[in-house]
């Protein structure tokens, strides 16, 4: 199979849809995933300051202190464009699937209200639920979403930043949709995508303010190298957010008695 990634290249839901159906995955310029979204870029844009507050993650295993973050959870009802926000909780993931910080609930602060309350905010996101429950049409019963959004910042203040520190793999959900918010003063950061089932593989870096990368989480793995400075300290802003049917990721229930 041969990857496309055309990150320069104007991209259309039936592009998007189609490339997501032959590869797992698909990259939208930043003009692509306006258009995709119907949210324009001076919208996307003003979203950006709430990156300058994310508390330091208090969780990372390896005693880094390069990561930064907030999280926020949401249910889309099948077809609905609306969102509704879930009361606050903790991020889980089986060690299946993260193995470095698999089995443990992290409770990150929840997001910025000024963030979690901007209708770019929540269209951007329901509107990608749209596209992919789209991608799904041929299972049956449109699905409904259980996200996740994750706003990260990865810094250079020791030197070096890990974007993925668990390394190359898979959240454990249906879909994942990676946006780059801003890089500032540093190099590195190239995103990898491999087949799951195959040794094919493309690597590229997202540069371009709300530039994006879409994902089908069960057929491939990603990762995005290590960022060091350009200057006295650098960064790199990304929203993740994940697709899951079924509910959200969270602890097998204790037998009962």
């Amino acid at each position: 199979m041969n990857l496309q990634v055309d990150l320069d290249a104007p991209m259309t839901r039936a592009h998007a849809l189609q490339r997501l159906s032959s590869q797992g995955f698909c990259t939208l310029n930043a003009a692509s995933l306006a258009a995709l979204v119907g949210v324009n870029l001076r919208e996307l844009d003003a979203l950006r300051p709430s990156w300058d507050d994310l508390p330091p993650d208090a969780y990372l295993k390896d005693g880094g202190r390069y990561r930064y973050r907030r999280h926020g959870c949401y249910v889309q009802a099948p077809g609905s464009a609306a969102l509704e926000a879930t009361p606050h909780r903790a991020h889980w993931q089986p060690t299946t699937y993260n193995a470095l910080h698999g089995g443990m609930q992290r409770w990150f602060e929840p997001l910025d209200p000024a963030l979690a309350g901007a209708s770019a905010f929540t269209r951007l996101i329901a509107s990608l639920g749209l596209l992919f429950a789209q991608a799904e049409s041929n299972q049956g019963e449109a699905p409904r979403w259980f996200i996740e959004a994750h706003p990260f910042r990865i810094d250079t203040t020791d030197g070096v930043g890990r974007p993925t520190p668990e390394g190359a793999h898979r959240d454990g959900v249906d879909f994942v949709a990676v946006i780059l918010i801003n890089r500032h003063a540093v190099r590195g950061g190239e995103t990898r995508v491999f087949d799951a089932r195959g040794p094919q593989g493309v690597r590229f870096t997202l540069c371009e303010p709300f530039s994006a990368l879409l994902l089908d989480d069960a057929r491939v793995i990603h990762e995005s190298t290590p960022i060091q400075p350009e200057a006295d300290r650098g960064w790199r802003d990304t929203l993740v957010l994940t697709y899951r049917r079924g509910g959200f990721q969270e602890p097998a229930s204790p037998p009962a008695p």
